[in-house]
């Protein structure tokens, strides 16, 4: 019996690549509320696991900003289908009550993916680009982009963990 596009991409494709991201984690995220003034440098913990045989990982985090804390959860996976890194991400702080549903590409070492957000106080909607990034086995840095309706590109969060399991 062959194998299934699946199979073959947990043995040796991009499945297998982003098992690479499991493990414990921690270090510090920076926050931007305006572009290059840095709001709050906080530590954050993190765990990251493989779920539903391989298909996703699932990313969930605990920190603080100003003296606050908060948590999030991100699954990352790859649709095959549609040759598509996708993600969806909730957290008590920037999401409030909404899930942010994301979707982009391969880039060096990880990948890039970009959703958008909105509410009545924004008419427009606003662009979210993530990337996740693995450094080298035991660093990974996850930066988190704001992009208004206008185009520009900001620095929103940056997390910079270390492998600590």
């Amino acid at each position: 019996m062959s194998k299934t596009k699946f199979e073959i991409s947990l043995e040796s494709g991009i499945h297998q690549h982003i098992q690479a991201f499991v493990g414990s984690w921690e270090g510090n995220t920076k926050t931007w509320f305006e572009p290059n003034v840095v709001a709050d440098d906080s530590p954050m913990t993190g765990t990251i696991r493989s779920v539903l045989g391989g298909r996703f990982i699932l990313h969930e985090y605990r920190g603080s900003l100003s003296g606050e804390p908060f948590e999030g959860i991100a699954i990352y996976g790859f649709d095959i289908s549609n040759n598509k890194f996708q993600s969806s991400w909730i957290d008590s702080f920037h999401m409030s009550t909404g899930i942010m549903l994301s979707e982009g590409h391969s880039i060096d070492q990880g990948f890039s993916v970009l959703g958008s957000y909105g509410s009545p106080d924004f008419p427009e909607p606003w662009g979210w680009r993530t990337t996740v990034h693995l450094a080298n086995p035991d660093q990974m840095i996850i930066t988190a982009y704001n992009i208004s309706p206008e185009g520009q590109e900001d620095k929103a969060t940056e997390t910079v963990y270390r492998r600590v399991g």
